[in-house]
């Protein structure tokens, strides 16, 4: 997103019938289009004029932008773009030279200066966390954003629980697998088809739904018709049973060894 800037239109408009359609919770990074996408964002917030006080916008700094250096000037950048006074959520994407304790500061000044209302990390593995909660304020950290669907359940050997034990929401990116061939052969798969048949759902919804059968994790799918937008939504309302979770688990099982984190 934010990349062409002749397919920026059919972004805003896909992003703003999104907002109107209920969606509140927008995920966007500096990274994305080199900024390129928060403006994106940012046209579609003001095009939709939603009361701010009802969204949850949440970016990303890049590694090298997370220290005392450039942090606030990549924050108030971002800002910028997207035409707001204050994220919701504001991420380390990922793990890089600046020390965690710089960046943990930088993060809490933020917050306290109103910047920012919450802060999180990006594609943290179990050790990455566990040495984030031994940094003064590192407990403050309520967002790992990771790469998890059903065919990449990594995170359910340690880090999922570790997350949770600390009320720490795992924001789930690439929900349906996007990146590659993998997410066709998931929603192609017949476990899947035959419960999407049974709820009268899609199995891009099944999919969904089954991360949002764990507590304290939310998917956040990219969708860019007003096709898949509706169905992102509609999943909310899809309950899978205990016959339901049982069977995906059986077809797409949790590792039963430690796994490298999947990041893309």
């Amino acid at each position: 997103m934010g990349e062409n800037e002749s397919k920026s239109s059919v972004e805003i408009n896909a992003i703003y019938y999104a907002l109107k359609n209920g969606v509140r919770l927008i995920d966007t990074a500096e990274m994305y289009g080199e900024g390129g996408a928060e403006i994106i964002v940012g046209e579609a917030l003001k095009k939709a004029n939603i009361k701010r006080e009802e969204l949850f916008i949440v970016s990303k700094v890049y590694p090298h932008n997370a220290g005392r250096d450039n942090l606030f000037t990549s924050l108030k950048k971002s800002l910028s773009r997207l035409g707001l006074d204050y994220l919701d959520m504001y991420l380390l994407h990922w793990r890089g030279r600046v020390p965690l304790r710089e960046t943990v500061e930088c993060m809490e000044e933020a917050k306290k200066e109103g910047l920012i209302k919450d802060w999180g990390v990006s594609n943290f593995d179990i050790d990455d966390m566990k040495e984030l909660e031994s940094i003064k304020n590192g407990d403050k950290c309520s967002v790992n954003q990771v790469l998890y669907h059903l065919a990449s359940r990594g995170v359910d050997f340690d880090l999922a629980s570790y997350m949770l034990e600390r009320n720490i929401v795992l924001m789930a990116y690439c929900p349906l697998a996007q990146a590659g061939n993998l997410g066709n052969d998931i929603l192609n798969n017949s476990v899947i088809k035959n419960i999407a048949k049974k709820h009268n759902a899609t199995s891009s919804q099944i999919a969904l739904a089954f991360i949002m059968s764990f507590d304290k994790r939310v998917p956040i799918p990219k969708s860019s018709s007003e096709k898949h937008v509706l169905e992102n939504i509609n999943s909310q309302n899809i309950i899978l049973d205990k016959e339901d979770i049982e069977l995906l688990n059986k077809e797409f099982p949790k590792p039963n060894r430690k796994m490298p984190l999947d990041i893309v």
